[in-house]
């Protein structure tokens, strides 16, 4: 594939119904035949939606390399076809659980990992009962795909401190998987717009296709370019979108993807906070 081009599928679709993992590679092979090289699955793929309640079930997590890992790893390997997906992972010294977007090759390799910074705690969405938040900033991945890319989870896009550090290190791709609300669906297109043009890069964001046990949730999923246009926009289980490098680095050399952006100043004015 050319290395300066990222044909991408958004999977608006969730798998915890498929133990077996059959649904899941049969999807990834439509996108696949479709041409993507990478398929990205909403928040916590293989999980039913367990925060519309405030008990957490030891079942729902797991060890790294877990299960539903597993299952994802082998569904991309088994496809031929990178893998944005998503799991429950605890810590097997401490306890402690994180919600983690996880990049795979095709190969089955897992190449990044991302534990979800910003947790909501509101009716059908109880994460902070279920998962601790992470504790490193996200990075840049430059060896698993043509274009440097990135990872946020659903509400770390409300605070733009992660699109601007992976901006700064150089992604052109940030992927933004989420289970969000068909009534706020305008305030997560905003959002996710304005967030391609502050970074300068590409937005792509699968959604959760439907409500779970009350839990409110729905609404297209997107992908936004560097300007911060709306390229694909669906509620399609199964859609293609084309990226390419050129767009991205373009966009950092006009207003205002050029504008410095003093990390040190900011960092002074967060310490500052603390004292």
């Amino acid at each position: 594939m050319p290395t300066d081009i990222l044909n991408v599928a958004l999977v608006t679709e969730v798998f915890f119904d498929d133990p077996d993992g059959e649904e899941l590679r049969a999807v990834l092979s439509e996108a696949r035949e479709l041409g993507a090289d990478v398929a990205v699955l909403p928040e916590l793929p293989l999980n039913t939606w367990t925060p519309c309640s405030k008990v957490a079930r030891d079942e729902d997590a797991g060890a790294p390399g877990g299960s539903r890992q597993q299952r994802m790893s082998e569904a991309a390997a088994t496809v031929g076809i990178s893998l944005i997906g998503g799991a429950i992972v605890r810590d097997p010294e401490s306890g402690t659980r994180h919600n983690t977007a996880l990049l795979y090759g095709p190969d089955g390799t897992c190449h990044a990992r991302y534990q979800k910074v910003h947790l909501p705690e509101e009716d059908g969405y109880w994460e902070t009962s279920h998962y601790e938040p992470g504790t490193d900033a996200p990075r840049v991945v430059c060896d698993a795909l043509p274009l440097p890319v990135g990872l946020q989870i659903c509400s770390d896009v409300n605070r733009p401190q992660g699109f601007q550090l992976l901006a700064a290190e150089g992604a052109q791709v940030v992927f933004a998987p989420r289970a969000t609300p068909p009534a706020t669906y305008d305030r997560w297109r905003l959002i996710l717009r304005a967030n391609a043009i502050m970074s300068g890069c590409y937005v792509i964001s699968a959604n959760r296709p439907r409500s779970e046990h009350g839990a409110p949730i729905g609404g297209p999923s997107l992908a936004i370019d560097p300007s911060g246009e709306v390229l694909l926009e669906t509620t399609d289980k199964v859609a293609l979108v084309r990226v390419e490098a050129a767009a991205a680095d373009a966009a950092k050399t006009v207003y205002p993807g050029y504008l410095e952006r003093f990390p040190e100043l900011y960092a002074k004015g967060w310490d500052d906070l603390r004292s």
